[in-house]
């Protein structure tokens, strides 16, 4: 794949996750968080697992650990998930869309601090447009840090190490199919068992619940996921998750257009901000856009 089209992909990626987060404000609503991370990425898990079924044969063959290294994704995945499901419960899906973009600053710097990965000035420029944007997007004032809020900002740190640890996996293992789909099924087994063993009544809301469910689980789990880890063996991390950072946009259009968060001038100023950061790294030629390793 090449690196114009990775980068296509990962915008129809953005897009889909933009959308979602309508999809997360109203199934959470009909049920328990864990129950209702655990369905989605259960349906997620399925839809993929055809896709991959022969590479299953290759996972015992995987060195020691890389099979950590795909067990630490999914954890990491069901950390960010159930975290940000907490948040989109308790605060509108305009801020949650912000403070869910706060990775696109972590993103970088964690990959300079734990894998060595230094990126150019032009990522931390673009990242910080981005981040901007995102401010704007959720009406350029100051956050009043209600526990939904919060949940969400602690969410990022995590969707920051899924980010590098998809793309990491990806690469290393040369599956990324197969790394979709174990990570799904590896977030379902979490969130499932957190269910049962926290839930006086598990999975209550799954008839109310299951549209939710339907379309994050095909949608933004089995597909978005899936092109994601596609994606990212061609794309640096800082890169990806610059372009990743679009789903906010998306979240204020579908906010605007499902639930009636109608933006102002500041959104629409947001919006372009975060357009620009990811045009601003499409202009730049080579491979200059991407993380050399620090010496």
């Amino acid at each position: 794949m090449s690196k114009g089209r990775a980068n296509a992909v990962l915008v129809l990626v953005a897009m889909i996750w933009g959308s979602s987060f309508v999809a997360q404000k109203i199934g959470g609503g009909a049920m328990d968080t864990l129950g209702f991370v655990a369905c989605r990425f259960l349906l997620g898990g399925l839809t993929v697992l055809p896709l991959c079924w022969r590479d299953l044969a290759r996972l015992g063959g995987l060195p020691r650990a890389d099979r950590l290294g795909l067990l630490a994704t999914g954890t990491v995945l069901f950390l960010g998930s159930a975290l940000q499901q907490y948040g989109v419960d308790a605060t509108s899906v305009t801020n949650a869309g912000f403070l869910t973009g706060l990775y696109v600053l972590l993103v970088p710097l964690l990959g300079w601090l734990a894998l060595g990965l230094k990126p150019p000035p032009v990522i931390w420029l673009a990242a910080a447009a981005c981040l901007l944007g995102s401010w704007l997007l959720s009406g350029g004032g100051g956050l009043s840090f209600a526990a939904g809020d919060l949940w969400v900002m602690a969410s990022a740190l995590f969707w920051a190490c899924h980010v590098l640890l998809v793309g990491h996996m990806a690469q290393r293992t040369g599956l990324p199919v197969l790394v979709a789909c174990l990570q799904f099924l590896i977030c379902a087994a979490w969130a499932g068992g957190g269910e049962l063993l926290l839930a006086a009544h598990p999975f209550t809301g799954l008839t109310a619940g299951w549209p939710a469910v339907a379309y994050l689980g095909f949608f933004s789990v089995g597909v978005a996921f899936t092109l994601q880890s596609l994606a990212q063996r061609h794309a640096a991390p800082s890169h990806a998750a610059i372009i990743l950072a679009g789903e906010g946009v998306f979240s204020a259009i579908g906010g605007a257009l499902v639930l009636g968060e109608a933006p102002g001038w500041l959104q629409m100023a947001g919006g372009g901000a975060i357009l620009a950061g990811m045009l601003l790294i499409q202009l730049v030629p080579g491979d200059a856009a991407g993380e050399s390793a620090a010496g």
